[in-house]
């Protein structure tokens, strides 16, 4: 069974082909910058390393089928491909942001799952539809396979009600359905379900906190084996400090700026999505550039890296308590996997909780799930590498042969 999962954002495509009986990546690969004035495709052949890159002019990425339809004729090359027909894959995964309350699951995609994928949109304004365009491109294209949406939401759906209510009035909820839902939800489950195996618990046996960091960041606690809390709210911008976005702020704060500093609400918007975070508190948004700027004497930098660890140790602690119990801390994603600096801040002076890190197994590199704590630590913490398109394509798998 070969397996296509595909991502699709508002100007771009990400794409990993896998073959299911070995669960092996095949290949990969984005299409970046589709209606552009160029495009640039990148891919990848997974099992000799062979890496291709296209420029192109705007006539071939005009638009998500010309891209979609260049990486079938990628995957499909005489020299350069790992199949020899389309129709050699038999499900497409796609990825969703956003799927409200509707979908607690990933389900196969019918017309009455794209209409309630449609109507939460407007939760997801900048994600969803992009996603139903991939969809609904894709169903043209590989019309024999079966089509399944994963949704960033769906493992978050099981908060209890204490934890996803916002203190607002309680009919905005019930119509609006405006509440706290989480994103990063793939990552999130397939960390602790690595994190199980490597531990040789039963995940329904764990106390789990799992760290996504990344230029976008979240974090979770799993309580035998289902979500009881996150960081992330109705949109990815509550919680933890990010690339770009600011995470927790007081509630008055756009209104503080709207009235003093006459700034629009659609100002404000792109303040704290894009201007804010490491990149308001410092002019660097990639943590290396952060930490290269830090290392030069910028105390702007500093101080950025201090308050980005300081509000992952106030959730650590946070989820400590809701958990009542825990087992493991796991840190994931690109600055989770590849930071030892950032992790040994993140659990610095916490050994009181029976958080113990081991400078030496943390500086030792590994891309391999690793216990990084100290021997007599009452907590594993542990590093997991993350990999969101092999867990949806595990789900698609699972949702159709079901």
């Amino acid at each position: 069974m070969k397996i296509l999962v595909i991502n699709t954002g508002s100007s771009s495509i990400k794409y990993k082909l896998f073959d299911m009986d070995s669960s092996r990546e095949l290949a990969l690969g984005v299409v970046e910058k589709i209606g552009a004035k160029s495009g640039v495709l990148t891919h990848k052949t997974a099992l000799t390393g062979d890496r291709f890159v296209e420029k192109v002019e705007h006539s071939l990425f005009e638009d998500h089928k010309a891209g979609i339809k260049r990486i079938v004729n990628l995957l499909t090359d005489a020299e350069c491909g790992v199949i020899k027909d389309k129709k050699e894959i038999s499900a497409v995964g796609h990825r969703v942001v956003h799927g409200g309350e509707t979908f607690h699951s990933t389900c196969i995609v019918d017309n009455k799952v794209m209409g309630a994928i449609k109507e939460n949109s407007h939760l997801a304004p900048l994600h969803n539809p992009a996603n139903i365009t991939g969809i609904e491109v894709s169903m043209g294209i590989f019309p024999d396979a079966v089509h399944v949406a994963v949704f960033d939401t769906a493992f978050h759906q099981t908060l209890p009600m204490e934890a996803f209510l916002y203190a607002i009035p309680f009919e905005l909820y019930e119509k609006e359905k405006i509440r706290r839902y989480g994103f990063h939800g793939t990552s999130h489950a397939y960390v602790a379900e690595m994190a199980s195996m490597f531990m040789g618990i039963p995940l329904e046996e764990l106390s789990l906190i799992t760290v996504h960091l990344g230029n976008g960041a979240s974090m979770a606690a799993i309580k035998h084996g289902k979500c009881i809390d996150t960081s992330m709210g109705l949109t990815p911008l509550e919680g933890l400090v990010m690339g770009t976005r600011s995470g927790d702020i007081d509630p008055a704060l756009p209104f503080f700026l709207s009235r003093h500093m006459g700034m629009q609400f659609e100002d404000i918007d792109r303040l704290l999505n894009e201007d804010s975070g490491l990149k308001g508190l410092c002019g660097a948004n990639d943590m290396r550039e952060v930490m290269e700027k830090r290392d030069a004497g910028d105390r702007k930098a500093a101080v950025a890296m201090e308050l980005y660890c300081y509000r992952v140790k106030k959730y650590i602690g946070a989820y400590f308590a809701a958990l009542g119990s825990l087992d493991a801390v796991i840190f994931t994603a690109g600055i989770g996997e590849n930071s030892p600096l950032i992790r040994e801040m993140c659990c610095s002076n916490m050994s009181c909780m029976g958080i113990d890190v081991d400078p030496a197994k943390n500086y030792r590199y590994s891309d391999k799930i690793r216990d990084i704590s100290q021997k007599d630590s009452m907590v594993s913490i542990l590093v997991v590498p993350t990999n969101e398109e092999l867990k949806i394509a595990l789900e698609t798998k699972k949702v159709i042969q079901s």
